[in-house]
């Protein structure tokens, strides 16, 4: 069912064209129907304060990170990519006005950063989502683009998420709300994965391969590392577990892609992950490479995203 025929307390952007749903944006709150204003406190953004559809309104790609300066960094590659760049260029943070994340636009791709862990992005989703909706955009790509650690990869393999899965293998997101758990689909876009792993290919400079990411809420000893300041499993418990991982399709971890991918799938958002993994964690757990391999490794998922947006962008303009 198109989202525009959806009866559920549900409010739509898109119209139904000729027997066909477009990609529209929608929320699912009906309290903002009531809100004169509604400010995006985190980005320092409001519906009275701010023309969000002159400002966004031509979106159709968005690249999420957890680093400021990674996302600015793409904001610069991209630019260059899509023939948009000028000789000293600088691209203003739009979210200037506070510290918690940084956003930065060029054309039609709009990149922001989400800091560290799921409850960093869903603060920043809530509020990108609505921003998005508010803008009144239509057939938006949203991309994470991110580092991780592998298991059984080569370090700088490139892990396009096939499906996100919790710490027990299970493809969903549980979280608590009003005291009671809630359980949501963390389903991304398997077409779009394909043509992400069809751009690797593509593009033939690392190696690019799809599986699922397990998704933790700790970067330690919920992602069965040794080197935390606490530890109460052995080695042999640590690679038994991590062999489960892999034996499910877990190829990589991070702690992002659950909230991401359930949150994109409730706002009709076309959704990918994509990932480099920084290190084999069968093999260790703690990052030895050179700051300049690692910097490598993590401009990988830039340019495979820059690639498939300039692919897109140069097929819209043919057709």
């Amino acid at each position: 069912m198109c989202p525009s025929q959806e009866k559920k307390l549900k409010m739509p952007l898109g119209e139904e064209k000729n027997g066909a749903c477009d990609r529209s944006i929608y929320v699912n709150n009906p309290h903002l129907e009531s809100m004169t204003e509604d400010i995006l406190y985190h980005f320092n953004l409001g519906t009275s304060t701010h023309d969000l559809p002159a400002m966004f309104g031509d979106v159709k790609f968005v690249c999420v990170g957890g680093s400021p300066w990674r996302m600015k960094s793409f904001t610069e590659y991209i630019a260059k990519e899509l023939g948009l760049s000028e000789p000293n260029a600088d691209y203003p943070n739009i979210c200037a006005g506070t510290d918690r994340y940084a956003m930065y636009k060029v054309g039609p791709v709009l990149s922001v950063s989400h800091g560290m862990g799921i409850p960093s992005i869903s603060i920043m989703l809530h509020e990108l989502i609505k921003l998005l909706y508010h803008a009144r955009c239509t057939d938006v790509t949203v991309v994470r683009i991110g580092t991780s650690g592998g298991i059984g990869l080569k370090p700088g393999t490139v892990v396009v998420t096939k499906q996100s899965v919790d710490s027990a293998f299970q493809p969903r997101l549980e979280q608590i709300i009003l005291g009671k758990p809630v359980v949501r689909s963390t389903e991304l876009d398997g077409e779009l994965a394909e043509e992400l792993l069809q751009c690797g290919k593509d593009l033939a400079e690392f190696e690019t391969v799809i599986g699922n990411t397990m998704c933790t809420l700790d970067f330690y000893e919920g992602q069965a590392r040794l080197d935390g300041a606490f530890c109460s499993y052995s080695e042999e418990d640590k690679q038994n577990y991590l062999a489960e991982a892999y034996a499910a399709g877990v190829r990589n971890i991070e702690m992002e892609s659950s909230v991401f991918a359930a949150m994109c799938k409730l706002s009709n958002l076309r959704a990918a992950v994509v990932c480099v993994a920084l290190l084999d964690r069968l093999k260790g757990d703690q990052l030895t490479s050179s700051h300049d391999v690692l910097n490598n490794y993590q401009q990988r998922p830039q340019v495979l995203v820059g690639h498939y947006i300039k692919k897109k962008l140069n097929a819209s303009k043919k057709s």
